[in-house]
């Protein structure tokens, strides 16, 4: 069995299969020594490297979709490393033997809230492109009074610097005083999209929460920091929105789910929903 060269950089966390592509035209990928070219495949006794360096990688029957939620703090940044020491969210994630995580997304140093975590580069792609419109919701708390003009432009959609957007729901959520709730749905990932939109009519966010991604929804009374692993039904959900394919080899099972449970049961004490329930689509 043989896969595309693409499709197995992809899987294992490289990038894209587009970014892969680009690598592949650009002569910087080989199997066995011979450099790679568009439409090569690969099986799995074969050596992949990427600048010269081997590139581990299974049949894609034989990996383990797995699929964390991590709740991010602020003053993390959503890199691998930085140089300036900041601290990033791949610091506190579980440790991995011979794969990698792949983040879904990203959240700017000042969001916290729930991020994915992938062992399949594929479902992670698939999850955050564009054409997949998978909705995000975000709990928002705003400083001031938000007039019903502003919240029909944000609904109808407003041009910012990258383009037209818009929310595709917005829900009062109450609050006291100076500040007050907002929960907003929106079906794209681009650069700090949330607070720009609120921005846009002079609406100033104090505090941005992300509490859902498609159908995985942020444990209520889940702590900062922390993370929980997610069951085969619910990584399948995650797949079935973006139309990947399922797979057998899905969620940890045995000895490795408790040992994953034990390392998260602090993580949270009630699995839960915020205001608003993933919509069916």
């Amino acid at each position: 069995m043989t896969e595309k060269l693409q499709k197995v950089m992809a899987r294992v966390g490289l990038g894209s299969r587009r970014a892969m592509e680009k690598w592949i035209s650009e002569g910087r990928v080989s199997i066995n020594g011979k450099v790679s070219k568009l439409g090569d495949r690969i099986g799995e006794n074969e050596t992949l490297r990427v600048d010269g360096r081997i590139v581990r990688f299974e049949a894609e029957a034989e990996t383990l979709r797995r699929v964390i939620i991590y709740n991010k703090p602020e003053g993390q940044v959503c890199t691998r490393t930085d140089p300036e020491g900041r601290p990033t969210v791949f610091d506190r994630l579980p440790k991995l033997q011979g794969e990698r995580w792949v983040a879904v997304g990203r959240l700017d140093i000042n969001t916290q809230g729930l991020l994915l975590f992938t062992t399949d580069g594929e479902l992670a792609n698939q999850l955050m492109h564009p054409s997949s419109q998978v909705e995000r919701e975000y709990a928002v708390r705003v400083r001031g009074e938000v007039s019903k003009e502003a919240l029909d432009n944000l609904r109808s959609g407003v041009m910012l610097e990258d383009g037209e957007a818009r929310f595709d729901d917005i829900v009062d959520s109450g609050g006291e005083g100076y500040n007050h709730w907002y929960h907003v749905l929106i079906g794209e990932g681009r650069k700090r999209e949330v607070r720009r939109l609120w921005e846009s009519q002079d609406i100033q966010v104090s505090r941005l929460i992300r509490v859902r991604y498609g159908s995985a929804v942020l444990p209520r009374g889940m702590q900062t920091g922390k993370c929980v692993e997610l069951s085969k039904e619910e990584i399948d959900a995650l797949a079935r929105l973006c139309g990947v394919g399922l797979k057998k080899r899905t969620g940890l099972y045995g000895r490795a789910k408790m040992r994953a449970d034990r390392t998260n049961e602090k993580a949270t004490k009630q699995r839960g929903g915020y205001l608003r329930r993933p919509r069916d689509k």
